[in-house]
């Protein structure tokens, strides 16, 4: 096999392109929590109020913490988990024709944390709120 001048160009490029992801992977490792709501919010701050989440102040199994979001006029919400190995927990987008804008379910945390909701309005704003949830065993191989 002869390396043409093409080749070795082409060669050097990806080997200078690869070099890069490393880089760039391991800052969004360094607060997986921050990559989770930057890659929902896409970088825009969120604002308070507008959102509601319900969840126990205290959980005494961490396997199933009822929780609930609501807000009104919501195209999507997603819940982060901080404490949990695999922060997002879940991310839910309604339709035009969503009666409302409501979500219930049981979720596993790893330990006492806070439970952060954000939802995306239908102006393209984000609202947050944040609930302390203490467990007293833990859910998530805990």
């Amino acid at each position: 096999m002869q390396l043409t001048r093409r080749d070795a160009l082409s060669l050097g490029l990806g080997a200078t392109a690869a070099s890069f992801l490393p880089l760039r992977a391991m800052a969004s490792a360094d607060d997986p929590v921050a990559a989770w709501i930057a890659n929902f919010t896409g970088g825009t701050e969120a604002g308070t109020g507008g959102i509601t989440l319900t969840a126990p102040e205290i959980a005494e199994n961490g396997n199933t913490v009822p929780v609930s979001v609501e807000a009104p006029g919501a195209v999507a919400i997603m819940v982060v988990a901080p404490g949990n190995p695999n922060p997002g927990v879940f991310q839910i987008k309604f339709g035009p024709l969503a009666a409302e804008q409501f979500v219930s379910t049981r979720i596993r945390l790893a330990g006492t944390q806070d439970v952060i909701a954000i939802a995306q309005m239908a102006d393209g704003s984000f609202v947050q709120t944040t609930r302390t949830v203490k467990v007293t065993i833990g859910g998530c191989g805990g």
